[in-house]
């Protein structure tokens, strides 16, 4: 299309404008003109071609950064927040507060890691990102094109492609706390095949009591190209083995933050993912392209719930496997036009196998368990089918118009395998906990997600966009089948979205790359879990609205000096929002949400002195706002400031050091901050302290 090559040829001069400097601070000018993201569309576009924000990390800010956690390099992008809970573990808040909820789609190759209803908040940690190529951030729904989850935003890995010639690369890391990571990789290729092979390995005792975690991830990609046919086969393997962090105190988050009352595997958790996928392109002539990935997945998750161990302790066997396939088919209708058109398919068999379980302890330390009476042993099996149909064109000069839509259908089968009494004496807790099992049943859900975008190019390198996106999310198979105290939790409905977007992009020199986005989300029947005598129960509770502004600035101060700036700010609020809590009926419609905080920000000052070749200094400002912990209002996180530091040095083409601090101003800070509604008995998740790591990596 005009508009697109127009695109493409202002990128390339924006390039030689910024050609001068990108031997100093190639992290930050790669990142400006270098922006084509894949997770948008479901093909290359140039990120000023789409009627959204997202933002692309590229190789050499990965490299840069080695982020030890996601949120250490996924937190750069404007109105987007990762938090630490241990080891990899996460929650994430992007146009949402910090949650555990299903409204975030985690994508490898732009296959999503996991089928709809089997969301985890923690599952980045499947996913090998240190060893990525790019990894794109999609603020806000993208259900129009991936279906159910994609609510608040999209977080898609990019693999490594073979490098053109035999190389081998070997990072070698360690540091504060028992740190230790191995990252190794090897690849060659010819003209019409290649192979890349990388393994990460890394554990750490943790900055908390108890607090072990490793992983083993292996990843193999295989490139084939032919004449008008090529083919990419990606194999994933991660393995999680990670100790439970108990929530502290006041008095211990100030006083004894290494305290954590979970000993012998006490909270642990355990995963293994598998997946294959293979992308197979091909071109039936320059208008038509046919693409099919068939995929499979295998994942098995043993975790001791850390949170339910005070109301109905438990320990937890899940595993699904996935078949399925994506397609879709592009047709250039005319240098102006074009049109998408596909169908995924995914078919999930699942198996949850639970059990209660009795902790020993020594005083408050809770040192191990033993199992005891099954609570849940069910299958459920998941049909997915979604077609989908996305067009765009420029039919008014300067503007791309986009529009999309989306059907999807769930059926699921669920058998329950137990014939006991739903309400058994806990002999932990020495009273009675229900477990209510649904009857044997098949439940549906169907929607139609819609979407509309427009970019309008107003100026050279300046660009003016707008979107309305549907979104929804289903209740995942746990929420639905694994009722505990939930009355009729088969009965739960989906979380639907409406969101409309304006935003600007622009280039306005060497100096200034600039993106403003301004949002309005609206939800209903969003799901909350309420406390009720001690029981945890799942509810949708009305509506929630979600509004705020993203701004991102980067570019070149001096030939030496570059800069990054991701700033947002949000408001968000319930609308109308009442549920049955343990002190009678609580209405808390138009209080800001709970843990939703009201501004998020990062600034990285890179410095690359000409006088030192292959040398590269950063300081990183890395900031949360305030926050109300709890639906009431009644608390409130007043959020923090992170200082970190990064030096990195190319002695030559084959070895390079780097050091890295975090906090180094030794800053005491919370990663997570609750209270259950209308009281004042806080807690929290403690950051690390000032810590340090070094490596080295070469390559041959």
């Amino acid at each position: 299309m005009k508009i697109i090559k127009k695109l493409a040829i202002h990128a390339s001069i924006g390039l030689a404008l910024l050609s001068p400097n990108i031997h100093a601070n190639d992290e930050l000018t790669d990142n400006i003109i270098e922006t084509v993201s894949v997770t948008g569309t479901r093909e290359d576009k140039n990120t000023d071609a789409l009627a959204e924000s997202v933002e692309v990390l590229n190789q050499a800010i990965i490299e840069n950064v080695n982020a030890s956690h996601p949120s250490e390099l996924i937190n750069r992008s404007a109105g987007v927040h990762i938090n630490n809970l241990g080891g990899e573990g996460h929650m994430t808040a992007i146009r949402q507060p910090i949650t555990t909820r299903g409204v975030y789609l985690f994508l490898e190759d732009s296959v999503p890691i996991r089928p709809a209803g089997f969301f985890n908040h923690n599952a980045l940690y499947e996913v090998n990102i240190p060893q990525s190529r790019q990894v794109e951030v999609v603020k806000g729904p993208g259900t129009a094109l991936y279906g159910s989850e994609a609510i608040g935003g999209m977080i898609n890995t990019l693999s490594q492609q073979p490098p053109k010639g035999l190389t081998t690369k070997i990072n070698i890391e360690g540091g504060s706390f028992g740190w230790q990571r191995y990252l190794l990789s090897a690849g060659d290729s010819s003209e019409h095949h290649g192979i890349i092979v990388s393994g990460n390995f890394t554990q750490s005792d943790g900055y908390r009591e108890a607090s072990e975690y490793d992983r083993q991830s292996g990843n193999i990609r295989f490139d084939n190209h032919f004449d008008n046919l090529s083919l990419k086969t990606l194999v994933t393997y991660t393995a999680v083995n990670q100790q439970g962090v108990s929530t502290l105190t006041e008095d211990d988050y100030k006083n004894n933050p290494k305290k954590n009352v979970y000993h012998g595997d006490t909270g642990f958790r355990e995963v293994s993912a598998f997946q294959l996928s293979t992308e197979v392109t091909l071109d039936l002539s320059d208008k038509h392209q046919i693409r099919l990935i068939p995929f499979y997945r295998n994942n098995k998750t043993s975790m001791a719930p850390s949170w339910m161990i005070t109301y109905d302790p438990n320990q937890r066997e899940t595993e699904f496997q996935s078949y399925g396939l994506l397609t879709n088919y592009g047709w250039d209708i005319s240098p102006t036009t074009q049109w998408l058109m596909g169908v995924d398919i995914d078919v999930t068999p699942s198996r949850f196998e639970e059990s209660a379980i009795v902790h020993t302890q020594e005083g408050e330390i809770y040192t191990g368990f033993t199992k005891d009476a099954l609570n849940y042993d069910f299958d459920a099996e998941q049909h997915a089918i979604s077609p989908y149909v996305r067009l765009e064109g420029q039919w008014i000069d300067n503007v791309i118009l986009s529009v999309g839509l989306r059907y999807d259908y769930f059926a699921m089968d669920y058998t329950d395998n137990l014939d006991t009494e739903e309400t058994t004496f806990n002999k932990q807790l020495n009273k009675p906990v229900t477990h209510y099992r649904p009857e044997n049943q098949s439940l549906t859900f169907t929607q139609f997600s819609p979407k509309f975008g427009l970019v309008y190019q107003y100026a050279d390198f300046h660009n003016l966009y707008m979107n309305y996106r549907h979104a929804f999310s289903t209740p995942s198979i746990s929420k639905l089948f694994r009722s505990g105290s939930t009355v009729n939790s088969d009965k739960l409905k989906p979380i639907k979205a409406d969101s409309i977007e304006f935003g600007l992009k622009g280039l306005m020199s060497p100096w200034l790359a600039y993106e403003l986005a301004l949002y309005h989300m609206e939800m209903t029947d969003d799901l909350v879990d309420v406390i009720i005598d001690d029981n945890r129960n799942t509810v949708n509770a009305g509506e929630t609205e979600h509004q705020g502004v993203e701004l991102t600035l980067k570019g070149d101060i001096t030939h030496e000096l570059a800069y990054a700036l991701a700033y947002s700010h949000t408001k968000q609020k319930y609308n109308r929002f009442s549920y049955r809590g343990g002190a009678g009926n609580v209405d808390v419609s138009n209080n800001n949400v709970a843990k939703a905080p009201e501004s998020t920000g990062n600034l990285s000052l890179l410095y690359a002195p000409a006088a030192i070749d292959g040398l590269k200094l950063t300081a990183e400002w890395s900031h949360l706002g305030p926050y109300y912990v709890e639906e009431t209002n009644l608390n409130t996180y007043e959020g923090h400031d992170i200082f970190n530091l990064r030096a990195a040095y190319q002695v030559n083409d084959m070895l390079g050091l780097y050091l890295k601090g975090h906090n180094m101003t030794d800053k005491r800070y919370s990663t997570y901050t609750s209270a259950r509604p209308g009281t004042d008995k806080i807690t929290y998740r403690v950051g690390n302290p000032r810590s340090f790591a070094a490596g080295l990596r070469l390559a041959f």
